[in-house]
Order: C-alpha cells, then structure tokens, then sequence
C-alpha cells in the first residue's frame, strides 16, 4: 500500500475523527469564523450569468477559452507591463495550481531533459512529487531560518550562485508554502539578478496572488523576474483568491524572449496538454474570466478577497497574542511578520504528534499551520493544548 500524502492523508484522519471538538489547521483552505469556506459572493452572481446565458458544453480549445488568458494576464502583470505590449507572454488554463505545475514539469523534462529543478527547504511537499513524476531530479536550496523564523538569505544566494546554467529554479511568488516567509523588495531584486546571470529558469509558483498584502503588492516582488528578453514560468492558481478549490481553475503562463519565441512555446505547451488532459474543465475559467473583465464583479470580488486577507491578518495577531497570554516559550511575534495562510510555527513531529493523539488537533508533520482555519472560538484551546506538549 502506497503512504499516504503528507497533508491530504492528515485531513482524512481528522474526517475520521470523532472528537467534536477536534481542530484541523492541515490542509490549505480558507475558513471563516465559524469554521466554514464560503462561496464567495461575487462567485455566486457569476455563476448565476453563466447559467443564464451559456449555450453549449462543448470542448474549450487546448489551451482553454480565449477570454480566460485575455483576463489573467493582466492580473498577473498588471495592464501596462511591457510583457504585454509585447505580447511575449502566453497562458493556458490548466486543472489548478497543480496542474499547472505538472505541465511546466513535462515541458522543461521535453524540452529540456537533462534538467534539474531546485525547490526551497521546506517547500510543499507536492512540489518533489510533481516535478520527480515529470521525470526531472529536484535538489534543495536554503529558505527557512529555524533561529529568526525568517530567510535564510545568505546561505540560499550561497548555494544560488553554484546551481549550473540551464537548470530552473522554483520560487514562491508570495506567501511562501508552509513558512509564509517571503523575501523583501530588495531580495528579490538580488534574486532576480543572479538567476538571470547564471540563466537559471525561474518558475514561480503564485498560488496565493492577493493574499498577502493585495493583488498588485504581491506581484512587484516575482515580477522582478520578468526583465526584458528573459524567460520564465508562471504557475498561477485561483483555488485561493477566489475560494475555487474544487473547481480546479489554474494558469501556465510562459514568458519568452519575444513574440514569436511565444507562439513557438504556446505551441509546445499545447502538446503536453494534450498528452495528459486533452484540455481543461470549463466552469472554474469560465468564471474567473467574467469576474475579472466586468468591472462590478470584480469590484465586489475585490472587497471579498480583502474580508479574507484581513481575517487571516488578524488570526495571526490573536494567535501570537493568545500563545504570548499562555506562557508559551519564546518570541510568537515572528507569526504577525509571516504572510498568507500558512506558519511555519516550530513544533516538532513529536510535538504534532501529541497534539492529535491527546487533543485532537491535527497539524502536518513539520510543524505547518494554516492561520486561516485559526477562529476566536479555536484559539484558545489550541494554544493550551500548544502550551502542554511544549
């Protein structure tokens, strides 16, 4: 029998749990202060207009449905990007983040076999699983700090600067999965600079633009990457911003060196979707691109998102408060400086163990919290049963 996966495999021994008052800060979702992911409103109204005014199921193009990559680029980029006035970026819909970040992965292993692809330590944990099943060897660069709980900047530009030319690098956009530890403005730049001296392909996966500090602020950091004639990979996912879990809505955007070097990708982009799933579900894109290009929805969809940022920003500054309140060791500020859903809190696998068997609280492995399914009812339980197994 195959393990179980590090985070789906915890969620499903919290379902079987039958303590009612069991806690799950597991698996990356939004919950609101009664434990529940909504469906956005914004959501719901357009949906009520595709209902309304679709007239056929048929198939989508390979790269999806062209109102889709006409409304996600210029999320991505914002509408005066030179990417865009080049027209040297493409993007196709893909089935979530995830799928996403396997079709870059069967890209660069076709294109590109010999390959290695660097994700940071830790990084999520699907990240090794997608690109090894891709058939690409992924290596591990220095991210996280255990003494600051912040970035481990020196030592990762150290191993930076020896990873060989023509090999790609995996770089979080914003609300870095599990740490929410994000480089600054100014390390990015850094970044950006080295990877592009030694030609390292970045690929950036964004799975949480809008999450952090807002929708534009979160993309001045990875754009940094995006220099004229320079290539990279964008893996975007909309499970998140717009609470789409289970609609499976991504995007693959790929920037070339100019137009036609694009269309030329695009096209190889195109044979890898069609060798694993022909082309994407339509609903999810469907409804990303009617928020994004009326100009009302997306207003309301603006505001929603930011309910939810703020909720999480103060789940933060409550929970670091209530572990201080506790008594629990050492400096729990560092959590209000993290951002998105995600703490890397410190608690070894020991500790994580004991919180499930003796509390029924359920945290992955290495110590990974999700902030958003933290509540003003939770909280205090929780940093209890903290202060206990520490």
């Amino acid at each position: 029998m195959a393990p179980a996966d590090p985070i789906m495999g915890v969620a499903a021994d919290f379902n079987r749990d039958p303590n009612p008052n069991k806690i799950n800060l597991s698996s990356g979702i939004f919950k609101d202060e009664n434990d529940n992911t909504p469906i956005l409103q914004s959501v719901k109204e357009a949906e009520s207009r595709i209902l309304q005014n679709e007239t056929t199921k048929a198939y989508s193009g390979i790269e999806g449905f062209p109102a889709f990559a006409e409304a996600v680029l210029p999320f991505i980029f914002g509408k005066e990007h030179e990417v865009l006035s080049s027209q040297r970026a493409v993007t196709a819909h893909a089935p979530g983040g995830s799928g996403a970040l396997r079709v870059v992965g069967d890209f660069v292993h076709k294109t590109s076999p010999g390959t290695t692809v660097w994700v940071s330590d830790p990084t999520w944990s699907n990240h090794i699983q997608i690109f090894n099943a891709a058939g690409l060897k992924v290596e591990k660069y220095p991210y996280f700090d255990v003494q600051s709980n912040g970035l481990a900047f020196e030592k990762m530009m150290a191993v930076l600067k020896n990873i060989p030319a023509g090999d790609a690098i995996i770089l979080h956009g914003c609300c870095h999965n599990p740490t929410g530890v994000d480089p600054s403005l100014e390390q990015w730049k850094q970044i950006a600079d080295l990877v592009h001296a030694r030609d390292i392909l970045p690929i950036i996966d964004f799975a949480y633009q809008g999450f952090g500090t807002g929708i534009r602020e979160d993309a001045i950091g990875p754009l940094e990457l995006i220099r004229p004639e320079k290539e990279a990979l964008i893996c975007g996912s909309f499970s998140k911003n717009f609470a789409l879990y289970n609609e499976r809505t991504g995007s693959v955007t790929a920037v070339a060196r100019d137009q036609q070097t694009a269309d030329v990708v695009m096209s190889q982009l195109k044979v890898v979707i069609r060798s694993i799933y022909s082309c994407p579900p339509a609903h999810g894109g469907i409804i990303v691109s009617t928020i994004l290009n009326d100009p009302d929805l997306r207003k309301q969809w603006e505001a929603e998102l930011k309910q939810m940022r703020d909720r999480i920003n103060a789940m933060r500054h409550l929970l670091a408060e209530t572990m201080t309140a506790k008594g629990i060791p050492g400096d729990s500020s560092f959590i209000t400086q993290q951002k998105g859903m995600f703490s890397f809190s410190g608690l070894t696998p020991t500790q994580v163990q004991r919180l499930r068997d003796e509390y029924s609280i359920y945290i992955i492995g290495n110590g990974r919290i999700n902030v958003a399914a933290v509540t003003p009812s939770n909280v205090i339980p929780l940093c209890d049963a903290i202060a206990a197994v520490i």
